[in-house]
């Protein structure tokens, strides 16, 4: 194994990391932003008002989004999986 395949594993996990933990993160952020404007204009400073809505954002998104991220995962395991022949002779 190589310095060159030990970067391309590397990049190619923290890109499937951002490609996975992506549409998670800004549906989160988003709904964030729009509990806190809601809070900021109607000066309700309730904790869980910041909190349930972005765990049922969460909850909803993974129930769409769970087969498209495992199947992605499990891709990129898969290739992983294939190329250690490669790596070791």
């Amino acid at each position: 194994m190589t310095i060159n395949d030990a970067l391309m594993v590397g990049r190619e996990a923290l890109m499937t990391g951002v490609m996975l933990a992506g549409p998670l993160l800004l549906l989160i952020l988003a709904v964030g932003v729009f509990i806190g404007i809601f809070q900021a204009a109607t000066s309700i400073q309730e904790m869980t008002l910041s909190f349930v809505p972005k765990l049922v954002a969460v909850v909803v998104a993974l129930f769409f989004l769970g087969n498209w991220l495992v199947v992605s995962y499990l891709d990129f395991f898969t290739r992983l999986i294939s190329m250690i022949p490669e790596m070791i002779g």
